[in-house]
């Protein structure tokens, strides 16, 4: 599987993600999570990789009381509610500016 960065294109974090993979000629897909969003499968994929949904959001106080499926559908619904970056490499995922994750996901190219 390719290597997805999931995030905003303004978004300072994601545009060092991206700058990381270019340097390292990994070849990556990017997906704007504005424009484009993200899907169920890979949102649960993501959630499954991190461990908990919590690590995911900006505001998690917000929705600690919210079932973890009501969360996900939030979440879809409303992805400006997601951390950026989302760097994902088949199960393995890391969120927000994580470069020894990035490292290790280069790696496995």
């Amino acid at each position: 599987m390719a290597l997805q960065i999931f995030g905003r294109s303004k978004s300072f974090a994601v545009k060092k993600a991206e700058r990381f993979f270019k340097e390292r000629r990994v070849p990556y897909q990017y997906i704007d999570l504005d424009r484009i969003g993200i899907s169920r499968g890979e949102l649960e994929s993501v959630v499954r990789a991190v461990g908990d949904w919590k690590k995911l959001v900006k505001e998690p106080a917000e929705l600690q009381y919210y079932a973890p499926e009501a969360v996900i559908t939030l979440l879809l619904d409303e992805p400006e509610r997601l951390l950026a970056p989302i760097v994902r490499n088949g199960k393995k995922a890391a969120v927000g500016e994580d470069p020894a994750a990035w490292k290790e996901m280069a790696e496995l190219k």
